[in-house]
């Protein structure tokens, strides 16, 4: 059974900064493309950040660049999402998805989700 786990979550100020992390079971995560997605209330869901099976490249949207790391630790078949310089729009739930092939922007591309981790930014 392959199972996501996104933790991590919380209310942040403005500026300010949290670490994301998907845990995974019954898949080993070195195989798969990992992406990071997110949706807010209104809008649609729409990819974050996404990185390659192991060794492979990072991809990052154009609103979290240069503010957002995308890292993944093989050993703990864990995936993590450094968010900084947080703001009011990147509020929203974040998802953690993976992918039998490589990174996609699209989150009907990818195989399996996690339940979601909810991240509020706000004064």
């Amino acid at each position: 059974q392959v199972q996501l786990v996104e933790s991590g979550g919380g209310l942040v100020q403005p500026g300010g900064s949290l670490r994301l992390s998907c845990a995974a079971s019954g898949v080993t995560l070195d195989y798969y493309a990992i992406g990071w997605f997110r949706q807010a209330p209104g809008k649609e869901r729409e990819g974050v950040s996404c990185i390659n099976r192991s060794g492979g490249s990072t991809y990052y949207a154009d609103s979290v660049k240069g503010r957002f790391t995308i890292s993944r630790d093989n050993a703990k078949n864990t995936v993590y999402l450094q968010m900084n310089s947080l703001n009011p729009e990147d509020t929203a739930v974040y998802y953690c998805a993976i992918r039998g092939w490589t990174c996609r922007s699209s989150a009907l591309e990818y195989d399996s989700w996690g339940q979601g981790t909810q991240v509020t930014v706000s004064s």
